[in-house]
């Protein structure tokens, strides 16, 4: 399977583009020559569409009949299955073809993988801009990847003594949105890069949030932090860094934080037996090959090391039960 995963994953994306899950849910069960009528494929194609998803066990097929996988049904039903789809598109767009580089990005120990995107700009996030669709799928994705993990995030991290939340990276808002719905309190301010302003705000006007959380254009690096927080949060950003540039970015926001005020870092962990989990080290290509020149999804360790290093004190970890390899690390300024 290691060896030929490129392949595997190909018959999934396949599926998903052509809209087979879909159509069995919808439809099923149907027979070979219906799955081909439907989805408009010749009978060789639609063949080698079916024989690989059922050998991937990603249909069931009993003879010429072929049904939708009870794990597939079961996500579906929990409105979850978007975001898989959503999650397939990003590492088929953006993803896939980066990993070419990979070795050699370990070579040069930085993104080889970017120069698969067009653009002239250092890190990826920035090229998005001039490549629309890719800048569509990439933030379709964030939203999905947040969301896989944000009700653990919603539920588990009290804020319930913070008036305002400094939320660093904050895409399109996604997180802002669910934090600021379940603390009818809080106050957030977004920051992000400017092109990713206008998808934030208009995130936050259809979830009528507009009069509580602001968005601001930012740049992390080379910006001051407002100041006055009683929370910072850095969602899925960590990953994205060496560790010394998140030692540089928890520093700023140590700076922006009142007295007693915590920082909150949320994204992917690994173990830090370095064996693990298989989903981290798996994400990890996409880190060494495409968005900066640094990043992977560290052990909580390396996180922790860089919490001290830029003054924050009680630290507590909070693994989130949840296939993504998602945790939260908290800090506090000290009083």
């Amino acid at each position: 399977m290691i060896l030929f995963g490129h392949a595997a994953f190909q018959y999934l994306n396949a599926a998903c583009e052509l809209g087979l899950f879909e159509l069995l849910a919808e439809k099923g069960p149907l027979t070979g020559t219906e799955i081909r009528t439907a989805l408009d494929l010749e009978e060789r194609a639609g063949d080698v569409l079916l024989l690989g998803c059922a050998a991937l066990g990603l249909i069931h097929r009993d003879g010429p009949v072929c049904r939708l996988t009870d794990e597939i049904g079961a996500l579906m039903e929990r409105g979850e299955w978007t975001h898989i789809v959503n999650t397939v598109a990003f590492e088929q767009h953006i993803v896939y073809e980066g990993q070419a580089d990979f070795t050699e990005s370990l070579r040069r120990d930085t993104n080889v993988g970017l120069r698969r995107i067009p653009g002239d700009e250092p890190g990826l996030y920035r090229r998005l801009a001039r490549n629309p669709h890719l800048e569509e799928v990439f933030y379709r994705y964030m939203r999905s990847w947040s969301q896989l993990a944000n009700a653990h995030l919603v539920r588990r991290l009290d804020l319930s003594h913070a008036r305002t939340l400094l939320d660093c990276g904050g895409g399109d808002a996604v997180n802002a949105i669910a934090l600021a719905e379940a603390n009818p309190h809080l106050r957030v301010t977004v920051l992000d890069i400017p092109a990713a302003v206008p998808m934030a705000e208009e995130s936050v006007r259809r979830a009528g949030l507009s009069d509580r959380i602001t968005v601001r254009g930012h740049d992390l690096f080379t910006d001051p932090f407002p100041t006055g927080f009683d929370c910072v949060l850095f969602a899925h950003q960590l990953v994205i860094w060496t560790p010394e540039e998140n030692t540089e970015l928890l520093r700023k926001a140590h700076t922006a934080l009142e007295p007693g005020g915590r920082v909150v870092v949320f994204n992917s962990m690994s173990d830090d037996t370095g064996d693990g989990p298989l989903i981290a080290a798996l994400d990890s290509v996409y880190f060494a090959c495409l968005p900066a020149e640094g990043g992977m999804i560290y052990p909580w360790s390396r996180h922790e090391a860089s919490l001290g290093a830029a003054g924050f004190v009680d630290l507590r970890r909070i693994p989130l039960p949840t296939w993504t390899p998602h945790g939260i690390l908290i800090g506090s300024k000290a009083l």
